[in-house]
């Protein structure tokens, strides 16, 4: 919590103040008063005041006049809220690796699974797009308000030949927002790769993803598969291992600001997905909550206002 006044804090010192000026106004009292012999006979009759009761309204009056200082400081808290001018672009490899089964009951039909999920759950005002690739970008939707073509493409991969992650990185990088708006303010933008494999064609994905935190667009990355993971047509028939490279796609998260993440199953790749589909999608904003705490003081109030008046028969 912050505060846009936090000087009216300095309010709080009237109440040890206000304490200590109760407590001498009544020595003073208990100095001066003049005793009679019959008082401590009616005191018995009328019986003794329990010390809750003596303490609880004033102590409700002090906590309301607390609060109350706490509401001038104009307290602030930060809230997540829908971020209507996000951009994001989803990566997703569909090279010939992504045919193992080490992740049910494909690394691809399991990538294209949570990606349809995220489309679902992202906030309608985030514009989404995508990039389909293996040995180079086939595929590349800007992102749009309109999910059909994003919808489509990712519905339509098919695992082939071998993996330009950097040049994928690249086209989606070129069709991401980058112009100031009327505010001069940056639109919220980033990018989601998925991957299962070591580059073998095109750019370097470091290279590619140091400009993307040169542009402040994060890359967030998915490293899909286990290192047991192997394909059909290896040497002499026999079968091609394909273990993910969580490694460089840690770097590429790395020094594009981004972060990174491994995976193994279907399940925690919807999950995932839909952390950053949150994450994304919201931005953090400073709210003002001063009604909230005048709201309180005012109840505090009432109620040892009330207290007093009913147990002690005057104001605490």
């Amino acid at each position: 919590m912050s505060f846009g006044s936090p000087v009216a804090l300095l309010a709080l010192l009237a109440i040890p103040a206000l304490l200590f000026a109760r407590s001498a106004a009544r020595a003073r009292a208990r100095r001066n008063a003049v005793r009679f012999p019959g008082v401590p006979v009616l005191a018995e009759v009328a019986g003794h005041e329990t010390a809750w009761r003596r303490v609880l309204p004033l102590g409700l009056v002090l906590a309301a006049l607390a609060v109350m200082a706490v509401a001038l400081a104009r307290p602030q808290t930060t809230v997540a809220v829908p971020d209507e001018r996000a951009s994001l672009m989803l990566v997703l490899d569909a090279s010939r690796s992504m045919e193992a089964i080490d992740v049910d009951p494909s690394r691809l039909e399991a990538a294209r699974a949570a990606a349809l999920a995220f489309l679902d759950e992202i906030p309608d005002r985030v514009r989404v797009g995508v990039v389909g690739y293996s040995d180079r970008p086939y595929t590349v939707v800007r992102p749009s308000l309109d999910r059909t073509a994003t919808d489509g493409t990712i519905r339509s991969l098919e695992p082939l030949g071998g993996t330009a992650t950097g040049d994928a990185l690249q086209a989606a990088l070129e069709v991401l927002p980058r112009r100031l708006d009327a505010a001069g303010r940056r639109p919220a933008t980033a990018i989601v790769l998925l991957s299962d494999g070591q580059a073998t064609d095109g750019a370097d994905p470091v290279a590619v993803a140091r400009r993307a935190g040169s542009a402040r667009v994060p890359i967030y990355t998915i490293a899909l598969g286990t290192p047991d993971g192997v394909v059909e047509g290896g040497p002499f028939g026999g079968v091609l291992p394909v273990p993910p490279d969580p490694q460089t796609l840690a770097e590429i998260a790395a020094v594009s600001g981004g972060a990174a993440y491994e995976v193994d199953d279907a399940d925690r790749l919807k999950e995932i997905y839909q952390r950053l589909g949150a994450q994304l999608s919201t931005k953090r904003e400073e709210r003002e909550i001063t009604a909230g705490f005048a709201g309180a003081a005012l109840v505090l109030l009432l109620v040892g206002a009330l207290l007093g008046a009913r147990w002690q028969g005057r104001l605490p």
